[in-house]
């Protein structure tokens, strides 16, 4: 899954280099691996303390602008990134995505951001999700920086096609199953049409709520500043 991600992802014009920022757990020595064979750049970092991870990383490439796209997103869409880190560049923004609010299927956000608003974050975050989501600090203080959303219409918000429990992956299967032989290249329309096409793809993952990890990281914030778990924690 990986792997097709990457494929897509090496298609944008707008991109220099392409790193994977895993960690430095054993489970994730075949995400090197895999790398290694793909000839794209790994980096390992802390496993919990994401933010930190990806700081690390960029203070290794020398990056001056960082685009963060999560690995779990295997219809990833080069136009859509391209669209992204175009409006973000010629605004003048420190940060920039397509996610707040969302406006495009789930699974194909893209978030840029400058090396420098990147460090400052990871120097301050002090918050579990600040520290596991990377960009929290950042998106939460539109005082302090200039913050940037790229939408579009029709709103498609509503439709899931990113991979996060077992319906996701089947739905995504099913979907390069269906387009992936004839036009290997697919973007974002093929995938709509296809779901217009055959209605019924829609409800395998039906009932999934988006950014459920969030919330889980919010209950986890309030016990970090009070030193108690919330009543509905589990």
């Amino acid at each position: 899954m990986l792997s097709r991600q990457i494929d897509r992802i090496g298609h944008a014009q707008s991109l220099d280099r392409i790193v994977v920022a895993t960690s430095t757990a054993l489970d994730d020595d075949p995400i090197e691996t895999l790398c290694g064979h793909m000839k794209i750049d790994c980096f390992r970092g802390e496993l919990d303390d994401v933010l930190g991870r990806v700081d690390s990383c960029a203070a290794a490439f020398d990056s001056d602008q960082i685009v963060r796209l999560t690995g779990d997103c295997p219809l990833a869409d080069p136009d859509v990134i391209d669209r992204v880190v175009r409006d973000h560049i010629e605004g003048g923004a420190d940060y920039t995505s397509n996610v707040r609010p969302p406006t495009w299927p789930d699974g194909l956000d893209v978030e840029v951001m400058r090396r420098d608003i990147l460090r400052i974050a990871a120097v301050e975050a002090r918050l579990p999700s600040e520290r596991e989501h990377v960009t929290p600090f950042i998106v939460n203080r539109g005082d302090r920086f200039t913050l940037l959303n790229v939408e579009t219409t029709p709103d498609r918000s509503d439709l899931r096609l990113t991979v996060d429990e077992p319906h996701d992956l089947e739905l995504v299967r099913r979907i390069y199953e269906e387009l992936f032989p004839a036009k290997p290249d697919f973007n974002t329309g093929d995938v709509l049409a296809l779901l217009d096409r055959n209605p019924r793809l829609l409800g395998i993952n039906a009932g999934i709520g988006r950014n459920e990890g969030a919330q889980l990281s919010q209950c986890q914030d309030a016990e970090f500043l009070t030193g108690e778990k919330p009543n509905n924690a589990s």
